[in-house]
């Protein structure tokens, strides 16, 4: 008997397709069943998926549909880690507005995740750098302030001459295009906002 081998072009779309008009992964809120969340992180929307990408959503992806076989009701939602400099950075270097830059991107790496069948709930999706979200993370931050539970003060930070931004410990490496990060003073918050040093 002759096996025929699995074409995944022509049998992914057919499903993916299918799935997507029975909105099987879009989660009710209302759903009786025992609730379970997974969230891997929100890219940032550099324009192309890569390896590291695969690799983390795919390993999401087993575990919500293992809960879902289990007989959860899983919500597994995607945004986007889109703001901040990095972003206006690279829309400054490639002469355009950082908005369009952002929300390209974040449509290209949709396109080529949506490829992959993951079992995510696209319609809760969001960005980080749509007011619509980040102006809640503002009032936030000022609710914290005249609580008291935010200070400024100056502290020792790894500053980043490419990009003209802090980064985290995480973040530094011996050197990046030639030029390491240094550690400098700058007048920072707790919730981790700094200005750059003068």
């Amino acid at each position: 008997m002759a096996s025929e081998r699995y074409n995944a072009r022509q049998v992914e779309p057919r499903w993916q397709k299918i799935w997507d008009e029975r909105k099987l992964y879009e989660t009710s809120n209302d759903d009786p069943r025992p609730k379970y969340y997974v969230l891997e992180m929100f890219p940032y929307p550099s324009g192309r998926i890569h390896m590291g990408h695969v690799r983390n959503y795919t390993m999401g992806d087993v575990i919500a549909r293992f809960k879902r076989a289990k007989g959860f009701n899983v919500l597994h939602p995607m945004g986007w880690d889109a703001f901040g400099l990095p972003a206006e950075n690279a829309a400054r270097d490639n002469k355009v507005n950082p908005r369009d830059w952002t929300y390209a991107n974040i449509e290209t790496m949709k396109a080529q995740l949506k490829t992959m069948g993951l079992s995510l709930d696209w319609a809760r999706e969001f960005a980080t750098c749509d007011p619509t979200y980040y102006r809640h993370q503002q009032k936030m931050f000022l609710d914290f302030w005249k609580s008291g539970l935010v200070e400024r003060r100056s502290a020792k930070v790894n500053w980043d001459p490419v990009d003209m931004t802090v980064l985290a410990n995480e973040q530094v490496i011996a050197a990046r295009a030639g030029v390491p990060a240094r550690r400098s003073n700058s007048a920072t918050s707790r919730n981790g906002s700094s200005r750059s040093p003068r």
